[in-house]
C-alpha cells in the first residue's frame, strides 16, 4: 500500500506521530496555552472561509509558482521555525533543511533550535531564514547575525509576539524541563517509543547548541517555557527592529503581527515582509484567530504578507492566499510528517500539500494563485468581511 493510501492528508500523519514519540515529547509539540481556545479558534475561523467552485475552464494544469520577496517560488508554502526540532525526531533540522533545498522551498531555523546555524549550514538550500527570539545583549546579537550570514541564511526572521514566556500549562504538566532530564516517569514514556529512543541514543538528548556560546555551562534543569533562550532575550521596540534593520544586509520579516495598526508603521521602518501569525495559540489565549487578522492586515498595509497558524493542508493554503497572503508557512504540520514516518515524511508532506493544492484550483478554475476567487463567509454565506 502506498504512502497516498495509509496517510492522505496531515491528520493522518499526526495520528500516527502521537504513537511514535514520548508523551511529553508530543505535549510540547502539539500543546497551545490556556484552554487552547486561540488554537481551536485558528481551525473554525478558516473553515468559515468559502471559495465559489467555477465551471467549463477546459483542461488545465495549475501553476503553484509564487513571486515572494523578489524570488520566483515553486510552491507556495515553506517550513516555518519550530523550537527544540530535534526533541521531536532526532536530526530534524538537517532533514528538514535538506527536503526543503530539493523542493526549493524556505527553511527557517529558530534560535531555539537544537541544532545551531553551522550545523545545519552544509544542508542549506540558497532560501534559507533565520528566526531571531531578540537577545537583550548586543554583542550576543551582533554575533548572532553574523553567524546566521556566514552560515548562509538569506532572511532574518524577527519573532515580536513573544514579550514574555507564555505558561502553555498542557506541556509544563508533561514534566519537560531545559535540557531535558529524563526523570523515572519519562522514562517510561520513551519506553514505548522504540525508534525515538534508538535515534536519541544515537545522537544524544537535544539541547540548545546555537545558544550554548552565550549561556554559562550549568547542571540546571529549567522549566520548558523559561529556558536558557528566554533568559537571553528581551522584549523588542521599535528602536530594537531599526536596529536590526541597519545591521542585517537581506530581506527582513517581522513575526507575530496581529494588529493592523501595528503592522502600519513597518514599511517605514525598512521591514520587507509581514508575518501574521498568533504563534499557533501558544501565546496567548484571547488572540484572534490569525487569518481574520489576516484580512484586517491586508486592508491596512502593502507590504507583503506571510500567513501562519492552523493550516491542515492545502485548501488551508488557499483560503490564506484569498484572503491576502502572499506566502504561507506550516511548523508542526513538517513535524508531524517527521514524526510519523521519518525523512521521507517530509518529502510525503510537500507532496500532499502539493496535490491538494492542485486538485483545489482544479475546482476554483484557477489557473494561477494570484486567480483565486474571493473569499465568502460560510456562516452568513455572505462577502468575508
Amino acid at each position: 500500500m502506498s504512502l497516498h493510501n495509509r496517510y492522505p492528508a496531515i491528520a493522518d500523519l499526526r495520528t500516527r506521530a502521537r504513537t511514535r514519540m514520548p508523551k511529553f515529547v508530543w505535549e510540547y509539540l502539539d500543546s497551545a496555552t490556556g484552554t487552547e481556545a486561540t488554537q481551536r479558534r485558528n481551525r473554525s475561523a478558516l473553515d468559515r472561509i468559502g471559495l465559489h467552485p467555477s465551471i467549463l475552464h477546459g483542461e488545465f494544469t495549475p501553476d503553484l509558482g509564487t513571486q515572494f520577496l523578489g524570488v520566483e517560488r515553486p510552491l507556495p508554502f515553506g517550513i516555518a521555525p519550530v523550537g527544540m526540532s530535534g526533541l521531536m525526531w532526532p536530526d530534524a533540522e538537517g532533514h528538514l533543511a535538506r527536503a526543503a533545498a530539493r523542493a526549493q522551498i524556505p527553511y527557517s531555523l529558530s534560535t531555539v533550535a537544537s541544532q545551531s546555524p553551522e550545523d545545519v549550514a552544509p544542508h542549506l538550500g540558497p532560501d534559507a531564514w533565520f528566526q531571531m527570539y531578540p537577545p537583550r545583549d548586543q554583542a550576543i546579537r551582533t554575533d548572532m547575525l553574523k553567524r546566521a550570514r556566514a552560515a548562509g541564511f538569506s532572511t532574518l526572521v524577527l519573532t515580536v509576539d513573544v514579550p514574555v514566556a507564555s505558561r502553555r500549562e498542557r506541556q509544563t504538566r508533561s514534566g519537560l524541563t531545559q535540557p531535558p532530564r529524563l526523570t523515572p516517569r519519562l522514562l517510561a514514556q520513551v519506553a514505548t517509543t522504540p525508534a525515538w529512543a534508538w535515534g536519541m541514543a544515537q545522537r544524544g538528548m537535544p539541547r540548545m547548541r546555537g545558544l550554548e556560546k552565550y549561556t554559562p555551562k550549568t547542571e540546571s534543569a529549567l522549566s520548558s517555557t523559561q529556558h536558557a533562550g528566554y533568559l537571553l532575550r528581551t522584549s523588542p521596540d521599535w528602536e530594537y527592529v531599526s536596529w536590526l534593520r541597519d545591521a542585517w544586509e537581506g530581506a527582513f520579516v517581522l513575526k507575530g503581527v496581529l494588529r493592523a495598526r501595528d503592522a502600519q508603521p513597518l514599511k517605514s521602518r525598512g521591514v520587507d515582509a509581514i508575518w501574521v501569525s498568533n504563534h499557533a495559540g501558544r501565546q496567548f489565549d484571547a488572540a484572534p484567530a490569525s487569518i481574520d487578522a489576516l484580512r484586517e492586515i491586508r486592508a491596512a498595509t502593502d507590504l507583503p504578507l506571510i500567513f501562519d497558524s492552523g493550516i491542515e493542508g492545502g485548501l488551508d493554503i488557499l483560503r490564506a492566499y484569498a484572503c491576502g497572503a502572499d506566502f504561507v508557512m506550516l511548523g508542526r504540520a513538517f513535524h508531524y510528517a517527521l514524526a510519523a514516518l521519518g525523512p521521507i515524511g517530509v518529502d510525503h508532506l510537500i507532496e500532499i500539500l502539493t496535490k491538494d493544492i492542485e486538485a483545489n484550483m482544479g475546482q476554483l478554475g484557477a489557473r494561477t494563485i494570484s486567480k483565486l476567487p474571493s473569499p465568502f463567509d460560510l456562516s452568513a454565506s455572505g462577502p468575508v468581511a
